[in-house]
């Protein structure tokens, strides 16, 4: 018995196209979409599973919704003589009304209710002229909108700005720039002040300090001419007794 006619819509129908250089991953997008008026299960499959990455790979699509599966091609170096045979396939079944286990369904289906479509898969290489024009198109595109931005920047300044706010703009610079000014020479003169009150403090302290050992030098000269006179008294007493 014939199987059924593929009732999901794929977009591309026929073929993925990757568009190199291949030295990083680079996707591809299939549309399912489920016009009926019944949910549908679908798997998609692919001769080279390892190089390539299906995300969702497999899922229920409701009635009337769409669902965007990404095929990831992983990086690979590109022989241009080699064609590709990888080819892909979506797998549908359309869902019993009181499912509760999806694998269950697919392994109870019968081979007249499955439905497939193919496609396959095309690389493509730009040329080297064609990666240099894309390349310097993006560098001109990047330099001019960065020089639109900073124009329209500067217009949009100049044209806010009248004559007279330019000029309480520049008097307002002018104020701050004096009040900066008159702070340096405040904080100048109070570093002087302070300098001169340490060196005055410093010349105080010295005549105070000699006066003082003066005193204690006399002091100390009185107490000894004392005692050799004490001496001398008791000498001449004590030499007068004995005689």
């Amino acid at each position: 018995m014939a199987r059924q006619e593929q009732v999901l819509l794929l977009e591309p129908q026929h073929e993925l196209r990757f568009r190199g250089p291949f030295t990083d991953v680079v996707t591809a997008t299939l549309k399912l979409a489920n016009p009926t008026d019944r949910n549908v299960c679908f798997k998609v499959k692919t001769t080279a599973p390892r190089r390539y990455c299906v995300r969702p790979n497999s899922g229920v699509i409701d009635a009337g919704t769409s669902i965007n599966v990404s095929v990831m091609l992983q990086p690979f170096d590109y022989d241009p003589n080699e064609k590709s045979k990888h080819k892909f396939m979506v797998q549908s079944l359309l869902a019993p009304p009181d499912m509760t286990d999806t694998e269950g369904v697919w392994k109870d289906a019968k081979p007249e209710d499955l439905m497939d479509s193919k496609l396959k898969c095309v690389f493509d290489m730009p040329a080297e002229n064609e990666k240099t024009h894309e390349m310097e198109s993006n560098k001109i595109s990047t330099s001019l909108s960065k020089s639109e931005s900073s124009t329209l920047s500067m217009k949009s300044m100049a044209s806010s700005l009248d004559d007279g706010e330019v000029k309480k703009i520049m008097e307002e610079c002018k104020r701050l720039q004096m009040e900066v000014q008159r702070l340096r020479e405040e904080n100048k003169q109070i570093r002087e002040d302070d300098g001169l009150r340490m060196r005055k403090s410093t010349v105080m302290s010295a005549p105070h300090s000699s006066p003082a050992m003066r005193v204690k030098e006399e002091g100390l000269s009185t107490r000894v001419i004392a005692l050799i006179v004490l001496f001398f008294v008791v000498g001449v007493i004590v030499g007068k007794l004995a005689l």
